[in-house]
């Protein structure tokens, strides 16, 4: 009995039902099909060959007896013989047309009536061979009044035979046409009456199984997603059907008790997964800060060392032998050195301490002329990288600004920094600002590698390095604080690259002068990023 009731043998009936509903279908359609091919291969074997024949010996006989004429009217012999060479040609296409006609099945009235125009077509055309002869022995004026007469007689005889032919296929041909489209009309009214009831045992096929089959199997497919989302609250029907379905029920209500002691068990694990996750995400984040500053300091602080040491030590073989003015230069280029470092470890701690902390904390703004601090940031790299060849033009800058000096120098410091650090050595570096009542502008310029058009989206961001620096020792920290300063200063930031050519960083920042400087909407924290 359970047999009976279990889902397969449901589906196995439906499908053998549906199986032999396509054959039975399949056949009537093929015998509509053959009463359909048995009238059309009627019209398309006989009744359309039949049109076509007679309409090709109408078409010739006629072009036959306007050549005769043209035979009897030409001129001379050349254009006489050229009207014979056409009488020719189409006595033998209205020969071959009569063939191909006389090689379809005929009825008795139609051979009755083919058989009447051959004896016509006969008479007139032996009338014309007797005109021929007339014309060939000189006596084309007998021949004139034959083709008027007799010959016309003969002709329009005939003719009418054909025609009477003719009219007779073409009424067939019309009723076979009839014939074929009334067999069509009961095919297709058969054909859909049939498809009607095909498309009734399928809905009724469909309503099964969605009333028996699919509402349970949907019912118990939610279950499982909601059990899955751990929604245990969720209620699971048919545990009493002794089917499939009965026994799918039966197992959610197991699977259920144990996703209940599952998520008991996953909220511990995942408070402590949690808690793993952000510690390994710190680790990570410290690990890749001291390797960076590790890399950075031993390259940045090995060549000032080293200038130190070697000076150093020409000093102590030059002893009691230099000039004092060697030793002045020496000394000098000791101090630039240390005064590198100095830098170098100010720019650490500056950048550590804005890291560390709330950088608002360390944001005391007050109203400043920004080019004494340009120049010394200018003067400064000068000074660090004596061969770097800065350009300054900024004197034309009218307006003050709002901000913080000690930050502001270390956002343009880090980007004439950058911009001389790839860069070839020699190349010109322009720093250029413009300024009027609303905004004062500052551009830094450089020739060196450039920027990658796929890596412009996160330039700002922190660690981030071009894919075409990484023999250039860095940090990935520089651009992060500029954006940092530019944001505390309500800034924009627009930069302009090509990879191999260079690239231009600008920096807007708003006038002291501008009317609009204490409007909050002036506050533009998003950098403009050109390519």
């Amino acid at each position: 009995m359970r047999r009976f009731q279990s889902i397969s043998f449901r589906l196995s009936i439906i499908f053998l039902s549906f199986f032999f509903l396509i054959i039975v279908l399949g056949f009537f359609g093929i015998g509509r099909l053959g009463d359909i091919n048995l009238v059309s291969s009627d019209l398309g074997e006989v009744w359309l060959p039949k049109t076509q024949f007679l309409g090709d010996l109408n078409n010739y006989t006629s072009d036959f007896r306007a050549a005769e004429a043209t035979r009897l009217l030409a001129p001379n012999s050349s254009e006489r013989a050229n009207a014979e060479r056409d009488m020719a040609q189409l006595e033998q296409s209205i020969s071959i047309a009569r063939r191909n006609y006389e090689m379809i099945p005929h009825s008795s009235i139609e051979s009755e009536l083919y058989s009447d125009f051959t004896q016509r077509w006969t008479k007139y055309r032996n009338i014309v061979d007797h005109e021929s002869d007339l014309v060939h022995s000189g006596q084309a004026s007998e021949a004139t009044v034959i083709y008027m007469t007799a010959a016309r007689s003969a002709y329009d005889a005939a003719s009418d035979a054909l025609g009477q032919l003719t009219d007779r296929s073409v009424t067939y041909a019309r009723a076979a046409t009839t014939r074929v489209n009334e067999t069509y009309r009961q095919a297709r009214w058969l054909i859909s009456a049939a498809m009607l009831f095909a498309a009734g045992m399928t809905a009724a096929a469909f309503l099964y199984v969605k009333g028996f089959l699919s509402r349970p199997l949907l019912h118990l497919s939610g279950v499982m997603h909601r059990l899955a989302a751990n929604d245990t609250s969720t209620e699971i029907q048919d545990t009493q059907k002794r089917d499939e379905i009965g026994e799918m029920a039966r197992a959610a209500v197991v699977f259920r008790a144990n996703a209940i002691e599952l998520m008991r068990t996953q909220r511990g694990l995942a408070r402590e997964a949690s808690m793993l996750a952000e510690t390994l995400s710190n680790e990570q984040k410290i690990s890749r800060a001291q390797r960076n500053f590790v890399s950075m300091a031993s390259h940045e602080f090995r060549t000032p060392l080293t200038i130190v040491d070697a000076l150093a030590q020409r000093l102590i073989k030059t002893k009691g032998k230099a000039s004092s003015e060697q030793i002045v230069d020496r000394a000098e280029r000791i101090r630039r050195a240390v005064f590198r470092m100095t830098t170098m470890i100010d720019s650490l701690l500056n950048s550590s301490r804005l890291m560390d902390h709330e950088p608002s904390l360390d944001f005391h703004p007050i109203t400043i002329d920004i080019r004494p601090i340009l120049r010394e940031v200018c003067q400064l790299h000068r000074e660090i990288a004596p061969g770097s060849n800065i350009i300054e033009d900024f004197d034309s800058i009218s307006a003050k600004v709002t901000g913080d000096p000690k930050l502001l120098f270390q956002m343009f410091s880090n980007l004439v920094g950058n911009a001389i650090k790839y860069s070839p050595a020699g190349s010109p570096i322009t720093v250029r600002g413009v300024g009027g009542t609303e905004f004062v502008t500052i551009d830094i310029q450089d020739k060196g590698v450039g920027i990658p058009n796929s890596e412009m989206k996160g330039l700002f961001q922190l660690y981030s390095r071009g894919s075409n620096v990484s023999s250039i020792v860095g940090s990935g920290l520089g651009l992060y604080i500029v954006k940092m300063v530019a944001d505390l200063h309500s800034a924009e930031i627009a930069v302009e690259s090509a990879e191999g050519k260079g690239s231009r960083f600008s920096v807007r920042l708003v006038s002291y002068e501008s009317p609009r400087s204490d409007d909050p909407s002036l506050v533009r924290t998003k950098p403009m990023l050109a390519s």
